[in-house]
């Protein structure tokens, strides 16, 4: 089991108890019914108002219970996972929120929904109580499907619900507010994965490189599993099944919704993905990218869409008192963009020839690129895989300007590969090693021989960077191989100095500097540090040894 939980019985009731522990100030509370009554409601309603009610199974949070507050619904019924809640619950939540005004109930599309919700309803109305119910079916799936289902678009319904009965219009009126977006708001899903109910062992029905299309949400296969394209022919592909009367809004509002399981980067190459769409160019209001109604754990995503003028814009943008409702936000048409300062990109120096200075910026540059996935692979067991990827990217920056840079000044050089350098290079190397290379062609400008130079940009490392030798990084290769140049034995001692001093890294138990810095002694030993595996191995290029 890999689920933070106690027992698989009482999931849902702590998870409430969880929310109301937190939310002190938020005016809610639940009916004292556990287990089989699970409802939260408003304390702090106004009582002349039409109440809203929804919900459904658990597992979809926020919602249901995340959206119970001013402006949205008055109470929430809670099921276990996936699974209606009784009768009793909805009948429950309705006497306890109901007043002269009625109650509307909002309600997804699923079968056992309608009929606990719908005899719960009939039971209300024979106590006396005014009771409403719109149904929401906004899964545009299966194309002409009599039965859609109900899925994200429902938060629309909740929230045109809310605004009407938070300004006081009658049950009549909220309830066609409310129908008029059920009616209008259409929604579509997809993932890459099926949910893990905690307590059950996890299934995955869909294979590597797969996507499943236009599933529910409650792990129901979808209406077509597909190879697994990239995100913009995905989007694009969802787009199409939206229908004419999308199609053909000229203003639309988008909610991005998280199924529970994509990470907050690509779930904002989803929504780029969305609006730079053709249709992205209609879409004037974006609500998340946010989990709203997930799946549990699904790694997947879903699409909704829903026509608004200035009236629905209102709606949609109006507060409310719940953290969890997604705020509608303006659409940009373009990527907002400001220049560089100046100052970051001062002219550059006139490009000079100098074969000797190419061929070895040449020769250091494919060494690197050669040794990207061995030093990644050593990264991946002693820091964050990514140390031969950042050094390859700033060799092949360096090799694609080599026409462009002052080839035959030394302290030019040395100031356009560094601000190459801290330009391409990621982390704390990309810094570490644009300040060393920085330093030596200050040295080199005020007239340093070579190896003072090198020494004066290692001083300077050391400075910012606060690593010493013996504290596995870098410098435990580049520090001995300049002191051999400055010593005066060549290149050859040099990159010998090198290859001892990254060697002997591979014994040091602990990290004293750097992402190592983190990792075990059980992990480190026998390992080289692939910082200094990278010097070590310029340096044997460079000598030809």
């Amino acid at each position: 089991m890999r689920h933070f939980i106690n027992s698989s019985d009482a999931i849902v009731t702590e998870a409430l108890d969880g929310l109301l522990l937190a939310s002190a100030d938020s005016g809610l509370a639940r009916l004292d019914g556990y287990p089989e009554i699970k409802v939260v409601l408003r304390t702090n309603r106004n009582p002349d108002h039409v109440a809203v009610i929804s919900g459904g199974g658990s597992g979809h949070e926020p919602a249901h219970a995340g959206f119970v507050g001013e402006g949205l619904l008055d109470a929430a019924v809670c099921g276990d996972i996936f699974a209606s809640p009784t009768v009793d619950a909805v009948l429950a939540a309705i006497l306890a929120v109901t007043g002269p005004a009625g109650c509307l109930l909002v309600v997804k599309n699923y079968v056992g929904d309608r009929l606990n919700f719908g005899l719960a309803a009939e039971k209300a109305r024979a106590l006396g109580r005014k009771v409403e119910m719109v149904i929401v079916a906004d899964d545009v799936a299966i194309p002409d499907n009599p039965r859609p289902r109900g899925i994200a678009g429902t938060i629309f319904v909740h929230k045109a619900a809310g605004f009407a009965a938070r300004a006081g219009l009658p049950l009549a009126e909220v309830r066609a507010a409310a129908e008029e977006v059920a009616r209008s708001v259409r929604s579509l899903g997809v993932t890459t994965t099926s949910c893990t109910i905690p307590g059950r062992a996890h299934e995955d029905r869909i294979g590597d490189g797969e996507a499943e299309l236009g599933l529910g949400i409650h792990g129901e296969p979808g209406s077509a599993r597909i190879p697994l394209p990239p995100v913009s022919e995905l989007v694009a592909r969802m787009l199409a099944q939206f229908g004419p009367d999308i199609q053909a809004a000229p203003q639309l509002a988008l909610l991005v919704n998280n199924l529970g399981g994509v990470p907050a980067l690509e779930m904002a190459l989803v929504t780029r993905a969305v609006l730079v769409n053709p249709l992205g160019a209609r879409i004037t209001w974006v609500l998340g990218q946010a989990a709203a109604v997930t799946a549990l754990d699904m790694r997947g995503f879903s699409l909704s869409l829903m026509p608004v003028d200035d009236a629905k814009v209102a709606m949609l943008r109006a507060p409310v008192a719940s953290p969890a409702w997604p705020a509608a936000r303006r659409a940009a048409q373009a990527v907002p963009t400001l220049a560089v300062p100046a100052e970051l990109s001062q002219s550059p120096a006139k490009a000079t020839a100098n074969p000797a200075a190419r061929a070895l910026l040449e020769k250091i540059c494919s060494t690197l690129i050669d040794a990207q996935s061995e030093l990644d692979g050593l990264d991946a067991r002693v820091g964050d895989g990514d140390t031969g990827s950042t050094f390859a990217a700033a060799a092949r920056r360096v090799r694609e300007d080599l026409d462009d840079l002052p080839l035959a000044e030394s302290g030019a050089l040395c100031r356009a590969l560094a601000e190459r350098l801290s330009r391409v290079m990621g982390g704390s190397s990309g810094v570490l090693l644009s300040i060393f290379v920085a330093a030596v062609g200050v040295a080199l400008t005020e007239g340093a021989e070579m190896p003072k130079a090198l020494q004066a940009g290692v001083e300077r490392m050391q400075h910012y960077g606060g690593a010493r030798t013996g504290d596995r990084t870098m410098l435990d290769a580049l520090v001995p191989a300049i002191e051999a140049l400055a010593a005066g034995l060549g290149l050859a001692s040099a990159a010998t100095a090198a290859r001892a001093g990254a060697d002997q890294t591979a014994s040091m138990p602990a990290a004293r500097a750097g992402r190592s810095s983190y990792v075990g002694s059980k992990d480190l030993l026998g390992v080289v540090d692939p910082g200094a595996e990278a010097v070590a191995r310029v340096f044997s290029a460079v000598a030809g040894t």
